[in-house]
């Protein structure tokens, strides 16, 4: 599923790309991938308006329209929002033709029932712009999600799971809100950081890679990591996100940015996607666990299970050891 910095990643880009286009039609070739209003009330109510910005809350999309409107995504396991040339120039391109001619919005429509329709094999949703463009959701799984906030709602309104979500780790994030919300838990640090109550955007490939330079092990309990860890922690979720956005995140299937173009992190991952590779800080061969049916991925020398205490040296071993010195 994407994470914080896939989305993030997307975001920039939709908001480089959409900033002043219009709508002009909305096409939806299956009807499960609008969460909200009706199909009908979707198609009916987003043409008409211009794309304002683009903000993203956790791992959603929320895209903000003139006269009070939205609109929401959520891409789930699959989901891919793309800016594309109109199928009229696609067409046209495919014939070897570099310099299409215009061609009015409403006519890059491409009516069911087309012979000379090319379209991705996974397309939910064609939005037509008014720049000749097509703003496509794409998802092969799926379960991916639009919503159109109509005037007057707010997201959380239209979507109530947004006002749950916890702190915005690149804005927001202390040790204080994590020593909080981890006092009292025994579920395992992994499973807690996953939580998108605490943490808003954080999935399985940041956790492994933030626990992994924390010198955390992924399963020992949320309430049991000290202080000095959470201080650590909170450093290493920043610059690992910070990181995978400047690497324009991670493709290890269906992920691609608003241009479809593949994320890089995934090269660069410490821990995480190198089971039985070595260690990249000491050599030590990478685990992989199952935790709560999702992989972790951590080195057990660098994270070990629990601190080893020092082994205490009695007064009589220290003085036999003195004796045999002597002789």
């Amino acid at each position: 599923m994407p994470e914080l910095p896939e989305v993030e990643t997307v975001r920039r880009g939709l908001q480089l790309a959409l900033a002043g286009d219009a709508i002009v039609a909305v096409e939806v070739l299956r009807d499960a991938s609008i969460a909200y209003p009706s199909v009908e009330d979707f198609v009916a109510g987003l043409p008409g308006h211009k794309f304002g910005q683009v903000i993203r809350r956790g791992k959603y999309l929320l895209i903000e329209l003139d006269r009070g409107a939205g609109l929401a995504c959520h891409l789930r396991m699959s989901g891919r929002l793309l800016v594309r040339n109109s199928q009229t120039e696609t067409k046209l391109k495919s014939r070897g033709k570099t310099n299409p001619p215009k061609v009015s919005p409403l006519k890059t429509k491409v009516q069911t029932g087309s012979s000379d329709k090319q379209e991705p094999r996974f397309l939910r949703v064609r939005i037509m712009l008014a720049s000749g463009r097509e703003l496509h959701f794409e998802d092969m799984r799926v379960f991916g999600r639009l919503w159109l906030k109509p005037k007057g709602m707010t997201f959380e309104e239209v979507i109530p799971s947004l006002a749950k979500l916890g702190v915005e780790p690149l804005e927001s994030l202390t040790s204080a809100h994590l020593a909080n919300a981890f006092k009292g838990k025994i579920q395992a640090v992994k499973t807690a950081l996953l939580d998108q109550n605490i943490l808003a955007g954080v999935g399985n490939i940041y956790a492994d890679e933030s626990l992994f330079l924390s010198g955390i092990h992924p399963t020992i309990p949320a309430s049991e990591v000290n202080q000095e860890q959470l201080v650590r922690l909170v450093e290493n979720v920043r610059s690992v996100l910070s990181r995978a956005i400047e690497s324009g995140g991670s493709t290890l299937r269906d992920y691609t940015d608003s241009n479809g173009v593949n994320g890089n992190y995934q090269n660069l991952a410490w821990v995480y996607g190198r089971e039985g590779e070595l260690c990249r800080q000491c050599s030590t061969v990478i685990e992989r666990i199952k935790l709560n049916g999702r992989s972790s991925h951590f080195c057990i020398q660098c994270q070990p299970l629990k601190r080893q205490p020092k082994k205490q040296i009695s007064a009589k071993t220290v003085s036999t050891t003195r004796k045999q010195s002597k002789k």
